[in-house]
């Protein structure tokens, strides 16, 4: 596949008034611990990969973050009020049957040294990160930037649908583990992004569960995708 520089441009940067929404969610209406902040690079590009469970994640990640963050986010979500404001806000739509543009946006961003925030599983479920698509892979090794797993945990609870709003005051914790570097030498570039799309899942899976245990959050027992009819 060719990677054209310009085929999809890059959003604008972020602006402040989306951080400050975002910290306010994650601050001031839920009560979120965010731990190892310290461990996301402060320049250069980098991917963020957080585990996913609930509509909230995506918010709670640019508000716990301590960068701004370019989150790819449902094409289904950027439609009327909501959809103006993820587009003002940087934010990336993904059409999960063509997900090229979305690639090749967040590749932009990451060229020119900007963050992208991605949930690599793809679709919310129980946030166990029981398997990655290579999107986030694919994006490390065509931009070299670094991947960093986050751990969300408290945004659903068992029995609580995956649209669920959680209520003023919950508990969550976005915990940041250390920067993952998925260049290989003396491999193709498709192989690369097989080994980096592993790599990710096994990191960011371990993260979620020594998070959970150090925490005391646990991720919900249920997914309601397999719920039976």
């Amino acid at each position: 596949m060719s990677v054209g520089r310009d085929a999809h441009p890059a959003p604008a940067p972020v602006p402040g008034w989306a951080l400050g929404i975002g910290r306010f969610l994650a601050h001031g209406l839920w009560a979120t611990q965010v731990l190892g902040a310290d461990r996301v690079p402060q320049d250069g590009p980098v991917l963020v990969a957080a585990n996913h469970v609930s509509i909230v994640d995506g918010p709670l990640l640019v508000g716990a973050a301590p960068r701004a963050l370019h989150v790819l986010v449902k094409q289904e979500m950027f439609r009327g009020p909501v959809g103006v404001v993820l587009r003002s806000a940087g934010q990336i739509p993904v059409d999960r049957e063509m997900g090229r543009p979305a690639l090749q946006s967040a590749l932009a961003v990451l060229r020119r040294g900007d963050a992208v925030g991605i949930f690599p599983e793809g679709n919310r479920g129980r946030g166990a990160v029981e398997d990655a698509r290579a999107g986030i892979a694919w994006l490390a090794v065509h931009s070299g930037a670094r991947v960093v797993p986050a751990a969300i945990l408290g945004t659903r609870r068992t029995g609580e649908s995956l649209g669920h709003l959680p209520g003023p005051r919950r508990r969550f914790v976005v915990e940041f583990g250390e920067p993952l570097d998925l260049a290989r030498e003396g491999v193709s570039r498709r192989e690369a992004i097989a080994l980096g799309a592993q790599t990710v899942r096994t990191e960011l899976a371990a993260l979620v569960a020594g998070a959970a245990a150090r925490t005391g959050i646990g991720l919900p027992d249920d997914d309601p995708r397999r719920r039976p009819a």
